[in-house]
């Protein structure tokens, strides 16, 4: 099934934390930043929060960032997995979870496609857009 490509609506907005995050890891140049709606899809968590790194500094500078932001609002992963080796840091806040990978990493577990079912938005300087 091709999912078609639309603006998302001024009304559709992520929680207040989940756009923090978003704005963290865009400030450390996060590349192909996406947020997966997983509210229908799934019982764990709302949204998963996918961002890339060009290399390991970078994955953890992305990481980094997000959890001291995220601090700073006196909220605290649950769980962080994955910081050591710096090729995919998951960081785990119950309503949203935020995967931080190399492109190989992400390429190969390619979580976009297993999560096919969820609402994707596409985060970019211009804002974000969506596929439903």
């Amino acid at each position: 099934m091709v999912k078609s490509e639309k603006r998302r609506k001024s009304s559709d907005k992520f929680p207040s934390q989940v756009d923090r995050a978003i704005a963290a890891a865009d400030s450390k140049k996060a590349v192909d930043l996406v947020v997966l709606d997983l509210r229908k899809a799934a019982g764990f968590t709302d949204y998963f929060v996918i961002a890339s790194g060009m290399n390991s500094r970078q994955v953890r500078a992305i990481a980094d960032a997000v959890m001291e932001t995220l601090t700073a609002d006196g909220v605290k992963p649950a769980h962080v997995e994955g910081y050591d080796r710096s090729e995919w840091i998951l960081l785990d806040y119950f309503d949203f979870i935020v995967h931080v990978f190399s492109p190989e990493t992400r390429s190969f577990y390619g979580l976009e496609r297993l999560w096919g079912s969820a609402d994707r938005f596409e985060v970019s300087p211009a804002g974000p857009s969506s596929r439903a």
